[in-house]
């Protein structure tokens, strides 16, 4: 086999790989995409990059892990009549609980579904970023339309 013969097989299979990757950041499903959108556009800053992830939904309901500098916490979002997500709470470790999600209104099945999930993904995070995610104190809920007011109160910022 000739030189420019297997150059343009690893061109090939190299490219092959990248269109592979594209494709597997592509098939984010949108409702986490449109979760994550929601996130980044109420709090990324150029000077304080927002993290997202993990993203767990569960039927009209999500906790989203996100970390910004050394501070995080977990977002409940909730999908509203026209089909959209809105943050409906920010909290720490209380959104791991299906007690709390529960006395967001979450039907308690799907709460406890939920809280498992979001158990099991957050086993696959970095346990230091994943620490991050206890320091936002407390429990704030929102009303649609103003999820990012009130953060300063928590001592966090989304």
């Amino acid at each position: 086999m000739s030189t420019i013969h297997r150059w343009v097989r690893g061109a090939v299979a190299a490219a092959t790989l990248a269109c592979s990757a594209l494709h597997a950041i592509a098939a984010e499903p949108a409702d986490e995409a449109s979760i994550r959108q929601v996130i980044l556009s109420t709090w990324d800053k150029p000077d304080a990059r927002v993290e997202v992830g993990p993203v767990v939904v569960v039927g009209n309901h999500a906790v989203a892990g996100w970390t910004q500098g050394q501070r995080g916490g977990r977002a409940l979002m909730a999908r509203n009549a026209a089909g959209h997500w809105a943050v409906a709470a920010c909290g720490g470790d209380g959104l791991k609980s299906a007690k709390t999600l529960e006395s967001t209104g979450m039907a308690p099945a799907q709460a406890r579904q939920l809280s498992a999930s979001v158990a099991k993904a957050e086993a696959d995070v970095a346990p230091a970023r994943r620490a991050l995610f206890s320091t936002f104190d407390g429990l704030l809920r929102m009303n649609e339309g103003d999820a990012h007011t009130g953060h300063a109160a928590s001592g966090a910022k989304p």
